[in-house]
């Protein structure tokens, strides 16, 4: 099938293949012939099983293992057909240079054991198909976030935790050659001269890179991973992140067209909380989203994605979330939600609020719900906007209807901390009350936090009509009892 290898026998490889120098094919050629030929699908479809993860327990590899793998490397290049090789399926492909790289490994007589052998074959797999190193970490689902602070360091996030992992890479041109493969899937670009940059992964998963000269020892690159089973409330509750009742409010909420907001720091879990709430929009609503890297993933048949973009080389060409936001109002949406809230756009969005549009939803980043209301209001002053500050505290109070707060906690778990409503104004003041609250009651041996979630005893809330509109108003009566009804057993 590979015109270089096809009909010519080893005699033809043998002469084809020469040890190349050390000091500069390895890290000068792999990048350059790399980026070219890689296609999505190979990745998605090579995913390695979990049992391969326990193998990459080992010691940090010796500059023998990459000499030994450069001069393997440079053979394959000089022998494959690269065109030939971008048209075959992922694990067509895969078998193809395990082949052929195991052809290479006989006739150059390296000495290597067979779990040797296995391991270098998988390496140079995922150099030419997938993301090289990162591979194994990809390929498991109970990581949240991976973490590459240059070559010699990734650390991992697992159960809330973060602990270093044994991946490395060969070099920091290796590390940036996999950033350059991942951003340019997405139409954008990363090198010294646009050293940053947002992209996401085929699966949907958030990633950031930093390059030199602005990251001084080597490429940052940081993946938010998304999980292959999508969180759900039901699973939400199993985990305790919040009460069957307090899922059943959620529900509500977000079947009622409620505006809503959802607060919380980074990494507490906003965007996997959106997406729960997303679940119980009408199915015939057209729903709108915008984003700076597209991460939501909603279930529904009717819903247009739309991304920011940044500015080209030459800093012209850049569409921002406020010039997103502003286009939505002109397609005719019925649900506008905002995967993050970060500057002056949330004045578009509350404007969207009040003018037809509720149900409306974003994440911002704050600690609290009173917080939150605080950094809306400065968020409008920062985009040039001079209202007083009345005025702007009006828009708010008529716009968002919830606040849902959530929280990593110490130990590593995810809470839903508050669900608090915006009740309206007295004087100057927004005036707000929880439906719901969670409260640390202490740890346990293992040193994991104890808490519960309790009602305040609001019994009817300020969306009841809302609520009754949707005919939701008994099943809201029944959680808001039940959850009262708990409290006061505790």
């Amino acid at each position: 099938m590979f015109g270089k290898r096809g009909n010519e026998g080893s005699g033809k490889t043998s002469g084809t293949i020469a040890p190349p120098p050390p000091a500069s094919q390895p890290s000068t050629s792999a990048p350059a012939v790399l980026v070219e030929p890689q296609r999505t699908p190979a990745r998605t479809q090579v995913a390695p099983p979990p049992m391969q993860t326990p193998q990459r327990k080992r010691p940090a590899r010796t500059d023998e293992y990459y000499e030994t793998k450069a001069q393997v490397f440079s053979a394959l290049i000089d022998t494959i057909d690269l065109s030939q090789l971008a048209k075959l399926d992922g694990e067509s492909a895969r078998e193809e240079i395990r082949d052929i790289v195991n052809d290479i490994i006989t006739i150059k007589n390296f000495a290597m054991s067979i779990s040797e052998q296995e391991e270098l074959l998988e390496d140079i797999c995922n150099d030419v198909l997938g993301y090289g190193p990162l591979e194994p970490l990809l390929a498991r689902d109970d990581i949240a976030d991976i973490m590459v602070n240059g070559a010699g360091q990734t650390f991992i996030e697992v159960g809330g935790k973060t602990i270093e992992s044994e991946i490395r890479f060969r070099d920091n041109s290796q590390l940036l050659s996999i950033c350059q493969r991942i951003v340019s899937q997405v139409g954008r670009r990363v090198d010294e001269s646009s050293p940053i940059c947002d992209a996401r992964l085929p699966d949907g998963s958030r990633v950031n890179v930093i390059a030199p000269p602005l990251s001084i020892d080597g490429p940052a690159l940081t993946i938010r991973k998304f999980k292959k089973d999508k969180l759900t409330l039901d699973q939400l509750v199993r985990f305790g992140a919040i009460t069957p009742e307090g899922a059943t409010l959620l529900q509500i909420i977000g079947r009622v067209r409620c505006n809503v907001v959802i607060s919380g720091g980074t990494g507490s879990g906003k965007t996997t909380l959106l997406n729960c709430l997303t679940n119980y929009i009408d199915r015939d609503e057209r729903v709108i989203t915008c984003e700076d890297t597209a991460e939501l993933q909603l279930q529904q048949p009717h819903v247009v994605r739309l991304e920011t973009r940044p500015p080209n080389i030459e800093g012209e060409g850049e569409i921002t979330m406020r010039d997103l936001v502003k286009n939505c109002l002109r397609m005719r949406p019925e649900r506008i939600i905002v995967g993050e809230v970060r500057g002056p756009e949330v004045f578009d969005l509350l404007q969207a609020m009040n003018t037809g549009h509720d149900g409306s939803m974003g994440t911002i980043h704050s600690n609290s719900p009173r917080e939150c209301l605080s950094r809306i209001e400065s968020m409008i002053a920062m985009g040039g906007f001079t209202l007083p500050a009345k005025t702007v505290r009006e828009i708010i109070a008529g716009s968002v209807d919830v606040i849902v707060q959530a929280a990593r906690l110490r130990d590593g778990s995810r809470r839903i901390t508050q669900i608090t409503e915006v009740v309206g104004m007295e004087g100057d003041v927004i005036i707000t009350q929880d439906l719901m609250r969670y409260e640390i009651e202490g740890e346990d041996a293992a040193g994991r936090l104890i808490g519960r979630h309790k009602s305040t005893g609001i019994g009817k809330p300020h969306f009841w009509d809302r609520a009754r509109y949707f005919n939701e108003d008994k099943r809201l009566a029944a959680a808001l009892d039940e959850m009262e009804a708990k409290s006061k057993e505790l």
